[in-house]
């Protein structure tokens, strides 16, 4: 293979893996014009059309799409082998991808983020908040903070962050309508205020302890929402219990009337898990995250 095959396969794998000519450029850190020329120029070449164009949208034809899952594990490969070079210099660089779930910040994340940067000022970091499963494989992203729920397949993980507390609450109005749950199957007769992860489709289950050990609820839900501030809201509104982390809805029971029920039957969370795709092609950055997120010593 010739060094521009090699060029424009990386770029196709890009193109598609990004979504667009401009999301590919700025990964690849080329213009957009050259991308989409490095395109046509492959598609010439192997007399095939990879991808469908319109003005808004880029999309992969049907021999697009069997190419793409065909070169992109070489490529995910070769790059992970390129990342092995930064493992023979004396100093961390690069930039380091991270995903998260927004409640992670406030926990942990932020903290050890910012530790981490002071530490390693060669490293760029780039962290971005999103409930949503990552596909390591495909997304760019070098490491994922994620409830075990969310753990991608055939990945390593290690568990970092506190043990999350959790937390029942309603407006004193609300109770004083509906009746103060006494037992966790009582919240079967409340209006529910569940959090959602990414699009809505899946529900945080509500957690309790009993004689035979932790389990699990899942309420009917009147009200949900991706944002545990925003269950604090409807909670404070009168419109159900809402089951949120205990950190967070501290200050609103001190300060915003509202009262938590069944304390003493709730379990904990685990604690997150940093998951993230190979031992063998791990960059000298993301070890250095790794163990420093390994150490506990962030603030909770």
């Amino acid at each position: 293979m010739s060094r521009s095959s090699f060029g424009d396969i990386r770029v196709f794998v890009e193109v598609a893996r990004s979504g667009g000519f401009r999301a590919a450029a700025e990964h690849l850190h080329q213009a957009p014009a050259s991308v989409s020329e490095a395109i046509q120029r492959f598609e010439d070449r192997l007399g095939v059309r990879l991808f469908e164009r319109s003005t808004r949208s880029v999309a992969l034809t049907p021999i697009g799409e069997r190419f793409y899952a065909r070169s992109l594990p070489a490529i995910a490969e070769l790059e992970g082998a390129m990342r092995d070079l930064d493992d023979q210099k004396d100093q961390i660089t690069g930039t380091l991808r991270l995903s998260a779930p927004y409640s992670a910040g406030p926990f942990f994340l932020d903290d050890l983020v910012a530790r981490f940067a002071a530490a390693y000022p060669a490293v760029d970091v780039e962290l971005i908040y999103d409930d949503k499963k990552v596909d390591l494989l495909t997304s760019g992203i070098d490491a994922a903070i994620r409830s075990n729920t969310l753990l991608n397949p055939d990945t390593y993980a290690v568990a970092v962050g506190p043990e999350l507390s959790m937390s029942i609450v309603a407006s004193q109005a609300y109770l004083a309508t509906k009746g103060v749950p006494q037992q966790p199957r009582d919240i079967l007769d409340h209006d529910a205020i569940c959090y959602a992860f990414g699009a809505g489709g899946h529900h945080a289950p509500w957690g309790f302890t009993g004689p035979d050990g932790p389990f699990t609820m899942q309420p009917k839900p009147r009200l949900v929402a991706n944002d545990m501030r925003s269950l604090l809201h409807y909670a404070r509104h009168g419109l159900g219990l809402a089951y949120v982390y205990a950190e967070i809805a501290a200050p609103y029971v001190t300060n915003d009337g509202l009262v938590e029920v069944l304390g003493e039957h709730l379990s904990s969370l685990p604690r997150y898990s940093l998951n993230y795709r190979s031992k063998r092609h791990m960059t000298r950055r993301l070890r250095a995250f790794v163990d420093m997120a390994k150490e506990g010593k962030t603030i909770y």
